[in-house]
């Protein structure tokens, strides 16, 4: 036997009142999460550490850290990839060995490499601390897997990108997949395996 009309029509609108609050819930949590990420306060580590990709935003966010909080030493993730050739361009025209600034290249040029190699660069510099700098959408995911490869306290920063509303939702997409992924499959196990 088939439902009426009215009570096939009040299950779709159930069925949309439940979709469409499902989706305001996460948007509300994707927001406090992926946008809302700035720290009450900072203060002085043993290094600044830049993340690959949007350099252009991340990178003077980083010098501005540097200066006001008086962090020896600047840490850039070098990808030669597009989104990174400002950060790219500075460890490309620094004289090596640089006891304030340091280049590295993730393993994989993905968060998971980065919070391996980042592991690695604690390790051998003896650091307690960093101030780890990436935009504002990634906040959340690559501090949780940095802190799952390091026993140094890791401070997070923002830098804030200049998206628009569909650009936005594409962030809160990708970083809530990836959030979940960091969650069920941790990164370092044993807080030295990025070595």
């Amino acid at each position: 036997m088939l439902p009426s009309a009215p009570a096939a029509t009040t299950a779709t609108r159930r069925a949309l009142a439940f979709t469409a609050g499902g989706f305001l819930l996460w948007l509300v949590i994707a927001l406090q999460l992926f946008a809302n990420t700035d720290p009450l306060s900072l203060h002085r580590t043993d290094a600044v550490i830049v993340l690959g990709g949007a350099a252009s935003e991340r990178l003077p966010a980083a010098l501005e850290i540097q200066q006001d909080l008086g962090i020896p030493v600047l840490v850039l993730s070098r990808t030669d990839t597009f989104g990174n050739r400002v950060a790219d361009a500075v460890c490309g025209s620094a004289a090596f060995p640089n006891s304030s600034l340091i280049c590295f290249r993730p393993p994989d040029l993905d968060t998971r490499g980065e919070a391996q190699a980042v592991s690695r660069l604690v390790l051998l510099n003896g650091w307690k601390s960093v101030t780890v700098v990436t935009s504002s959408y990634h906040v959340t995911r690559a501090g949780r897997l940095i802190t799952q490869c390091t026993t140094a306290e890791v401070q997070m920063a923002a830098s804030h990108p200049d998206l628009d509303l569909w650009q936005w939702l594409r962030r809160f997409v990708i970083e809530t997949g990836g959030l979940i992924d960091a969650s069920l499959r941790p990164e370092c196990v044993d807080k030295g395996a990025g070595m």
